[in-house]
């Protein structure tokens, strides 16, 4: 069984609030507990409008304790913008406070635009130029710390939080192959290097403390309702809010809508179309199919499902429809009983 997760960017809704969002992203995260999903990560994200989960290891402390079993964890924490001492003595606190149950996934861009990155930084020399150097950084503080050793994660030394590195090409593919960390794909907004990425990582990796053999997430947007239109129709905010995105002007995510005429250009609705080609939008047989099809396309370890949606109660229809997807594509894998 291909075990699926929850990747959320708690979204601020038109006509909501960053309250809302977080209240919303705790009451999905106990849904997806009670439907058997593994992890729920959330983003980081600065100076955007729509994503309430900047202050990320809050936000996934929020979240570990309104919840009892599913790991909790960040999809990404944008390394680039933090002293690796201080993610580790942040997901040393987590860890400390609920055993077992932290991940941490760390990428190596900004997660905001140039602007905002050098307000979060005061400076912008190193940056992503020396992330390997800060995840080696990071790795060394969560061992137990040496006889002699000056500067410490409390907590966090000793805890051995798993590390996964996150990526959209093929930089973050390598590294993880080279240190042998499980390595999550952006292929929900970024396809374009996906088999390259999962080729190299697959054929380089060595094994590590951490893990034996390669491990790969791949992030998916699903979209299921009850019909392929209404499907449809919920995906109609995130092509909105992607356009937006793209023009320089993201908000709050849109309400959807009847018809995308004349919203956006023919140059950008091939653009939509081709960064969200991996999108999985439509009734429970639609989404079945297409999760099965990417599946065996990419040879996933992992699914993790995103889905930004403006009607809480359908997002929550959602995930529980791709929970029985997945139970029905397990129970299509096991092995016909034997006869006696």
């Amino acid at each position: 069984m291909v075990p699926f997760s929850v990747l959320d960017l708690s979204p601020i809704i038109q006509g909501g609030d960053a309250a809302l969002a977080l209240r919303n992203s705790l009451d999905l995260a106990r849904h997806a507990e009670r439907l058997g999903y593994r992890r729920y990560w959330l983003a980081e994200h600065h100076n955007m409008p729509g994503i309430a989960s900047a202050a990320t290891a809050v936000v996934i402390g929020h979240v570990a304790g309104g919840t009892s079993t599913i790991r909790v964890g960040s999809g990404g924490v944008m390394l680039p913008n933090h002293a690796p001492l201080v993610i580790a003595e942040q997901f040393g606190t987590l860890e400390s406070l609920y055993p077992g149950r932290i991940d941490l996934g760390l990428g190596r861009a900004p997660g905001t635009d140039p602007t905002t990155a050098r307000a979060l930084r005061r400076f912008m020399e190193g940056s992503a130029d020396t992330f390997p150097q800060d995840v080696l950084e990071l790795q060394a503080y969560f061992r137990a710390p040496e006889p002699g050793q000056t500067v410490r994660a409390v907590p966090g030394g000793g805890l051995n939080v798993p590390i996964w590195l996150l990526g959209s090409s093929l930089f973050s593919a390598q590294l993880a192959a080279m240190l042998g960390l499980p390595f999550a794909f952006a292929s929900h907004f970024a396809p374009d290097y996906l088999q390259d990425a999962l080729t190299v990582y697959r054929s380089r990796f060595k094994p590590s403390d951490q893990l034996e053999r390669p491990y790969v997430m791949l992030s998916v947007n699903v979209f299921a309702a009850p019909s392929d239109a209404e499907a449809r129709r919920h995906f109609t905010s995130l092509q909105q809010a992607f356009v937006n995105l793209r023009r320089g002007a993201p908000g709050p995510l849109p309400p959807p809508v009847d018809s995308t005429d004349g919203l956006w250009s023919p140059m950008e609705q091939a653009g939509l179309a081709h960064s969200l080609r991996y999108a999985i939008v439509g009734a429970p047989e639609t989404v079945q199919r297409g999760l099965q099809a990417f599946i065996a396309e990419t040879g996933a370890d992992e699914i993790m499902v995103t889905a930004q949606m403006f009607d809480h109660a359908a997002r929550l229809r959602s995930f529980a429809i791709v929970a029985q997807a997945r139970d029905a594509l397990a129970a299509a894998a096991r092995p016909a009983p034997s006869a006696a």
